[in-house]
């Protein structure tokens, strides 16, 4: 076993130009400033600017998002406990995964899709060698186990091609006109969200009304700058750097671990204009919907939608249920959570406020609530959350 006291090299090949890589790292330095001793190589480049390990160096862990065999061949040349942190390759003889739950990341994006009365689901993925087609699988299996279709977008060519910007353009837009609207596409990251709405605006086809685009990922700027913004799945990157680097920490000691992966769940869904539209066809329900979105934090029951609704209550119950499968008093709940979950990941809010912040009217009704729906407290989750 190593002394705690020596300052052990670890190699971060993780690229910075995104802000999930960037979370990523920050969630390996928190760890790192707190337990023991650590140099951290932060992104090393070759001459032509490719992550590659410098040939002098020498340490003790390299934690990695492998994205081609060359990155892994070098990796493997070093002979040192290795943490992957991406599904391109995951599952990797000798080296360890602490990645996305992708299966998670799809139920995520579906739920959100289906709280917006889509019924219409499409999965937007080009081949390329930057993301893993995992992420698309179990997007369709997901939708397939809800009872729908999805269809798929296939350019008919393979990873490696190249292929024109109009080219592309132009395959994009077939694709998109031989759906039927409104549809709901789940994009495979965020850059390819962005191009698709950008298809959209060039064929003028209605982005969220007639289609409605969730991205992958959280690139933040890639969202912001997308005409509308748009909406995407948040992931745990801070965690799944700190679970990274707790791992190899253990690997460095000595430590034996089994190579069952290390599934981190995404944060949720950040909602933008890109998916802000309901898609149901009764305008009572939308009305209704509306309503419980814009003032769910003000501590609303079902009365108050009635008075704004001139409808029964028994009708508007039926509705609800004929729709979304849910009462308007559980949709209420539902909203309030989801609010609670979103806060108590991305804040620093004590659990009373985001209980006042969320509609409840004090914390222990937040908390037995949210325990009855997720199976723990507000605390375990955001504890799972930040650090896991």
């Amino acid at each position: 076993m190593l002394p705690r006291n020596l300052i052990r090299q670890v190699a971060v090949l993780i690229e910075t130009e995104s802000s999930w890589g960037c979370s990523v790292i920050r969630g390996i330095a928190d760890y790192a400033k707190n337990h023991g001793h650590w140099h951290l190589l932060i992104d090393p480049r070759d001459h032509e600017q490719r992550s590659a390990l410098p040939d002098l160096w020498s340490g003790e862990g390299i934690i990695a998002r492998i994205s081609s065999r060359m990155q892994l061949e070098q990796i493997r040349e070093r002979s040192v406990p290795t943490v992957n942190i991406d599904t391109l390759y995951e599952g990797l003889e000798g080296i360890y995964d602490v990645i996305t739950d992708d299966t998670q990341r799809a139920e995520v994006a579906l739920a959100h899709m289906r709280d917006r009365g889509f019924e219409r689901f499409a999965y937007f993925a080009p081949p390329s060698r930057h993301y893993s087609t995992k992420r698309g699988r179990e997007f369709i299996a997901a939708v397939k186990r809800a009872g729908f279709e999805c269809r798929e977008y296939k350019p008919g060519y393979r990873v490696g091609r190249k292929i024109g910007w109009e080219e592309q353009q132009r395959r994009v837009s077939g694709w998109l006109e031989s759906l039927h609207f409104p549809v709901a596409i789940f994009a495979v990251d965020a850059q390819r969200g962005r191009q698709l709405a950008e298809v959209c605006h060039v064929r003028q086809i209605r982005v969220p009304d007639q289609v409605a685009i969730l991205a992958g990922d959280n690139d933040e700027l890639m969202c912001d700058v997308c005409t509308p913004p748009l909406s995407s799945v948040s992931i745990a990157g801070q965690r799944i750097g700190y679970e990274a680097m707790t791992l190899l920490d253990s690997l460095t000691q000595g430590q034996q671990r089994a190579h069952q992966p290390r599934m981190i769940p995404p944060e949720g869904v950040i909602s933008r204009q890109s998916t802000d539209i309901l898609a149901i066809d009764d305008e009572t329900v939308v009305r209704a919907l509306r309503f419980i979105r814009a003032h769910a934090s003000q501590d609303i029951v079902v009365k108050d939608i009635l008075r704004e609704i001139p409808v029964s209550r028994r009708c508007l119950e039926i509705q609800f249920r004929k729709f979304l499968g849910r009462s308007p008093a559980e949709e209420i709940r539902r909203v309030r959570l989801e609010k609670g979950c979103e806060l108590l990941a991305r804040s620093t809010m004590s659990i009373s406020e985001i209980a006042t912040s969320c509609g409840f009217s004090n914390a222990t009704r937040f908390g037995v609530a949210f325990r009855k729906r997720f199976g723990q407290t507000p605390l375990a989750y955001r504890k799972q959350m930040v650090k896991g």
